[in-house]
């Protein structure tokens, strides 16, 4: 399993259809993920810092899951066939879940749960998004600063203007 950080979520321009993007943390490898809308403005709004008044369906989820005493540990893609991604929540007793990925990021999102992808998913559907002119070095210096999180989220853009959701296998995250 490969850890990931979650980059964000756009729009993909030509078919509205919403991409949630991770990148690897120790690695140059992204993973798109066209998702649905509900779950695109879960994730977005919560990675924006707004919080609504009440609980939301991800939220809710999230505090069941605390009143039963349990903590998801990990989410992971786990799977990636015929267009569509796979996803579980793992659990502190080693309970696992079937879960779609959106719906698992939306979650980790809110209780900062660690995102891995299996090494075979990324071999299958991850993606290198260009960086124009910038070395490794570089991009290692830079990776904590904001400036270089509002940078890879352009590189995102502008990649994501240049491809279409059928390069990702379709809307079935």
């Amino acid at each position: 399993m490969i850890e990931m950080r979650i980059v964000g979520v756009r729009v993909e321009m030509t078919n509205q259809q919403p991409i949630l993007l991770l990148a690897e943390v120790s690695g140059p490898r992204s993973l798109p993920i066209v998702i649905g809308q509900v779950e695109a403005n879960a994730i977005a709004m919560h990675l924006e810092g707004m919080r609504p008044p009440r609980p939301l369906t991800h939220d809710l989820l999230g505090n069941v899951i605390t009143a039963l005493g349990r903590k998801v540990e990990q989410v992971r893609v786990v799977d990636f066939r015929e267009g569509t991604y796979f996803g579980e929540l793992a659990f502190d007793d080693g309970t696992t879940v079937s879960a779609r990925p959106s719906d698992a990021v939306a979650l980790a999102v809110r209780a900062d749960i660690p995102v891995f992808v299996e090494e075979a998913v990324l071999d299958e559907a991850g993606v290198i998004v260009p960086v124009d002119g910038e070395s490794d070095a570089e991009d290692a210096d830079e990776a904590e600063s904001p400036e270089a999180a509002e940078e890879e989220v352009e590189r995102f853009r502008e990649f994501l203007d240049s491809v279409s959701p059928e390069d990702f296998g379709g809307e079935k995250g």
